[in-house]
């Protein structure tokens, strides 16, 4: 009997120690956290290998919806609302699905991202969006499935897809603008040097109306005059220059050198030098 307990005991152990081995899963998960502007996106999807498969056309049928990765939804998280194709979509979780085909592909936001894989009832519904975007063949091979964020700017940035020999991309939208002008217009009740600076800056870069830029750097500047910054006057410089105004472009590309200088601040002294060598003041 006593026999019997200890072969009972041991095979038991055996079982909890097999129980905690643990093996690499098959399709690695991937999570990845992407800034568009001031939109915070967060990804997650598990990304199969092709092993020598034919994959599209072959294990993903033409025209029938795909989870688009592997295991659980491929999921997209927008921290703000979002756009795609002209229609904005509400900030949240959506599972990602595609149809691909040879052609083009549909890609779908779908609003219940708690499936394993495609739902079992599909519900048009909670499709909060659905575009076509044409198929494009690559000359390499991608053997681990990928989504990429590219083209990213500070309104929009595209969401690659990439496995085996093709590549479709699905551009949206992000409403920095709306959301920056708004954060300046509640600010400028009592703004700060920086908050003055850095509302120029955005004017400049972003291609706004370049005269509200050229008043605030010049209050930036003013608010800052018992420590001159050389990091404004290069941005005022930069925003008179294209505002058409050479003659204080100038002066204060030469007011940023200077300080520039004093701080051994290499980087701003060859911007200024280069500058000034355009604007004919060297």
């Amino acid at each position: 009997m006593k026999k019997i307990i200890t072969s009972l005991c041991l095979l038991i152990f055996a079982f909890s120690v097999n129980a905690q081995i643990k093996t690499p899963a098959p399709s690695t998960f991937q999570k990845t956290e992407q800034i568009v502007g001031l939109t915070n996106i967060t990804l997650e999807y598990s990304r199969p290998n092709v092993k020598g498969r034919k994959i599209f056309g072959g294990l993903e049928d033409y025209g029938k919806v795909w989870r688009t990765g592997a295991n659980e939804n491929t999921k997209l998280t927008f921290s703000t609302d979002f756009m795609v194709d002209g229609k904005t979509i509400k900030a949240g979780t959506y599972a990602l699905y595609t149809i691909p085909r040879e052609e083009n592909w549909d890609i779908i936001l779908y609003s219940d991202a708690t499936n394993w894989g495609t739902p079992r009832v599909w519900d048009e519904t909670k499709i909060a969006a659905k575009t076509t975007v044409t198929a494009q063949q690559i000359p390499m091979l991608i053997e681990t499935f990928t989504i990429t964020f590219d083209d990213i700017t500070n309104n929009s940035a595209v969401l690659g897809i990439l496995w085996e020999n093709t590549y479709v991309g699905l551009k949206f939208e992000t409403p920095t603008d709306k959301m920056v002008s708004k954060n300046i217009e509640n600010v400028m009740n009592g703004p700060s040097a920086n908050d003055m600076y850095a509302a120029a800056v955005y004017y400049l870069q972003a291609n706004k109306d370049i005269k509200k830029a050229q008043t605030w750097i010049d209050e930036a500047v003013k608010m800052t005059s018992d420590a001159p910054k050389f990091w404004y006057l290069r941005q005022q410089s930069l925003i008179h220059a294209k505002a058409g105004n050479t003659k204080g472009a100038i002066a204060a590309a030469k007011a940023s050198l200077k300080y520039a200088e004093k701080a051994n601040n290499t980087g701003y002294i060859k911007m200024n030098k280069a500058s000034l060598k355009e604007w004919g003041a060297l």
